[in-house]
């Protein structure tokens, strides 16, 4: 048992899926602090569910560690204690140091503390807690992201459902109605399973399924900005924020007036929180003074005067995409193909990712180059942990002991679009393994675009095959994508294979 003068420290980890980096920068910390010989506890805020904090856990806790990419939840509950934030990659990389700086900050009466208002340190300090501006503005983007994803995956599975039992016809226009509905809707409302529709069951529940994946869509460009002003302000500015998105749809500003929104959303609602009020009004504040006012300001604000201005810039954004193909096309695919493989899941991935699926989410803009760029970012992110787990099995005498078991484990990260699974190898042989994977990723990139495959999901991999339009092409372009990978990576370890790889080999022949 731990004796009375041993640290105690508490952290939260979350990434924007919520789906490996979370739980990969839990297990790394706790090795770190096993080694380090502190008390250690940590609630992963990934896409599973939460089990929270014990209060008397975070009462007795010295520090506390917040590895996220995303808002942490209920920051309050933390206020008060000496904090070391960074991104989830850096307690990953670098847990051992994490763990003896927070060991270090909970020692320190100077050290920056959690407020509980939105930031993760006092602005004097914001040195101190490891994240500038630039940082906890990328936090609220990729916070609006991962609550956004949810709502695109529903919704575009939903439709794309429809479209398998209804035909594309349901999303046509319906002029009995003077022209407000899609078809799909018109039917939807109009009929029930005890009066069929002409083209019997199959088309109703197709419609049905189109009518509510479009309503599930056209939520996801209102939530961007929601969460993202909340990442900033906490729950009063959630309110803000989604009319920020609302206006935004309003005035034809789509995902750009929604991130914008987002972010003058929060910091309005913050600046209003901090203004110094009566007692008998801070009651208020949170319920009706900032919702209220933090309304009026963002939502006057994008209708009066950023309105225009955002509104043409995705007029012309999507003009150009839709207007794109034969060379520019592929140049794109292999763009995001690069990005996709630069980092496996880091900023660089994140923003290749957030292109596509902000693409896809408002369905008033959606098109064949959205959907399009959508199916070249997922593509290309399957192929660094096929690749790898291929060449494990072609060459396994150039991959580690733990190598080869990491490279069984990513045939389903792979095919489940989790490019994370490539992360173990990398990070031991990154320039190795990542020029590797990134050239895979740019011919599946190129592939996808050139043969206009389509996917109206934002994440599933190969369980999501019918939400494509081709999905033999797909399959296409990921295996030419993850051979070349792998050839490229066998090749490039053959070269020069890494210490490691040799003294397994060595271990193993003085074994036999």
């Amino acid at each position: 048992d731990p004796g009375p003068a041993t640290p105690r420290i508490v952290a939260i980890t979350a990434c924007p899926t919520g789906i490996a980096h979370t739980y990969m920068a839990a297990d790394a910390l706790k090795y770190a602090a096993e080694r380090a010989g502190v008390e250690f506890a940590v609630e992963t805020q990934g896409s599973s569910a939460t089990t929270a904090f014990d209060p008397d856990v975070i009462a007795s806790a010295d520090a506390v560690i917040f590895a996220t990419d995303v808002g942490v939840k209920d920051r309050n509950r933390f206020r008060g204690k000496p904090v070391i934030a960074s991104g989830v990659k850096r307690a990953i990389n670098e847990p051992d140091a994490m763990i003896a700086e927070a060991v270090a900050a909970g020692r320190d009466p100077n050290a920056a503390r959690v407020t509980g208002d939105g930031s993760d340190a006092d602005a004097a300090d914001s040195s101190k807690s490891g994240i500038g501006l630039a940082g906890r503005t990328r936090q609220a983007l990729m916070t609006g992201v991962s609550y956004m994803i949810p709502f695109v995956a529903a919704g575009g599975l939903l439709i794309a459902l429809g479209f398998l039992l209804a035909g594309y016809e349901v999303a046509n226009t319906n002029l009995d109605d003077g022209g407000t509905l899609s078809d799909g809707a018109f039917i939807a409302l109009n009929n029930s399973l005890w009066d069929l529709p002409a083209g019997g069951l199959l088309r109703y529940l197709g419609a049905v399924s189109f009518a509510i994946g479009s309503g599930v869509m056209g939520l996801a460009v209102p939530v961007l900005a929601g969460y993202i002003s909340f990442a900033i302000a906490d729950r009063p500015g959630i309110a803000p924020g989604f009319v920020a998105g609302i206006v935004s749809l309003a005035v034809g500003a789509s995902f750009i007036g929604a991130l914008i929104g987002g972010l003058i959303a929060g910091v309005v609602c913050l600046w209003i929180a901090r203004t110094p009020v009566p007692q008998w009004a801070r009651g208020l504040m949170p319920v009706v003074v900032i919702p209220l006012f933090g309304s009026m300001i963002v939502g006057g604000l994008l209708y009066m005067v950023l309105g225009k201005p955002l509104a043409w810039l995705t007029e012309q954004m999507n003009s150009g995409l839709e207007s794109m193909s034969g060379g520019s096309a592929i140049a794109l695919g292999i763009v995001l193909g690069l990005m996709m493989c630069f980092d496996l899941g880091g900023p660089v991935n994140k923003s290749a990712y957030l292109f596509a699926t902000a693409g896809i989410a408002d369905a008033a803009t959606a098109g064949p180059a959205q959907f399009q760029i959508m199916a070249a970012v997922m593509c290309a992110g399957m192929v660094p942990p096929l690749a790898l787990a291929l060449a494990t099995v072609v060459r396994p005498g150039l991959f580690t002991e733990p190598e080869r078991e990491n490279g069984k484990a990513a045939w389903l990260l792979g095919a489940s679009f989790i490019s994370e699974g490539a992360i173990p190898f990398a990070a031991v042989d990154p320039f190795r393994v990542i020029p590797s994977m990134m050239a895979g990723g740019a011919l599946s990139g190129a592939l996808i675009m050139a043969f206009g495959v389509e996917l109206r999901a934002p994440h599933g991999g190969i369980f999501v095959f019918f939400a494509m339009n081709n999905w033999v092409l797909f399959l296409v372009a990921l295996v030419a994508g993850t051979v070349l990978s792998a050839v490229l990576v066998v090749a490039a370890k053959q070269v020069h294979r890494s210490r490691d790889a040799v003294a397994f080999e060595e271990l193993e022949a003085v074994a036999v």
